[in-house]
């Protein structure tokens, strides 16, 4: 479930918040945000990835405020410890990074949500009140993100790993295609009828969802199907 600024928020018990980001200001500036909502209790701040995990362990907040960019480790793998070893925990990153790839990565973290360092105080409390109810919060520019960008990047890594799909036999009539060989030509160097050389390469281009011969070869170069 996507939450956008629902201020329907019901009784809910204080949520503690950990901020963490690399910058005092940056902390600082959300802390005098948030600061005022008699429900938020920010119970301590960390600096970097690596203090992040342990403020956790130490302080167990409800709610965890993170940076992408950390010194020592990373908010990706930072968020990606948290959810591993306490789940109950939820973490809410906040970042200046618009970028595709980054909601891809931090999507497969187990971040509960993902808003941008324009955001202002309504979306900031919303996000927060929203991600401690268990619910995802993605700001609006973020959830195009999602739609466009990281959809594409989504499709054309489903096509890449269905690559690992291809039977021995399929990767090497592949291999042949990526060389410029025929049907006939496949058939007479692997010792089968060119019929048989169509039904696997209809095969491949199924699993790969690759529908024209020229999107085929693109693939099979692409990917070092050509090389020897």
């Amino acid at each position: 479930m996507l939450t956008f600024l629902n201020l329907d928020y019901g009784a809910m018990a204080t949520i503690k918040i950990l901020l963490a980001d690399d910058h005092e200001l940056i902390r600082t500036g959300i802390r005098n945000l948030i600061g005022n909502n008699k429900d938020f209790l920010v119970v301590g701040e960390s600096g970097d990835g690596e203090e992040t995990i342990r403020k956790v362990q130490e302080l167990k907040p409800n709610v965890v405020v993170i940076d992408i960019s950390m010194p020592k480790l990373s908010g990706i793998e930072a968020t990606k410890q948290i959810c591993k070893q306490f789940p109950e925990v939820k973490v809410l990153v906040l970042t200046m990074h618009e970028n595709a790839e980054y909601v891809y990565q931090i999507f497969k973290s187990g971040a509960a949500g993902y808003l941008l360092k324009n955001a202002g105080r309504e979306e900031i409390t919303s996000a927060i009140y929203a991600v401690a109810r268990g619910e995802k919060f993605f700001s609006p520019r973020v959830s195009e993100l999602m739609i466009s960008g990281y959809m594409d990047q989504a499709d054309k890594r489903g096509v890449a790993s269905d690559a690992e799909l291809l039977t021995k036999r399929e990767k090497e009539i592949l291999k042949y295609i990526a060389q410029g060989q025929n049907n006939q030509q496949i058939a007479e160097r692997l010792f089968i009828s060119p019929r048989t050389v169509d039904t696997h390469r209809t095969n491949i281009m199924q699993k790969l969802n690759i529908h024209d011969a020229a999107n085929l070869v693109k693939y099979a170069l692409e990917n070092g199907y050509g090389r020897g």
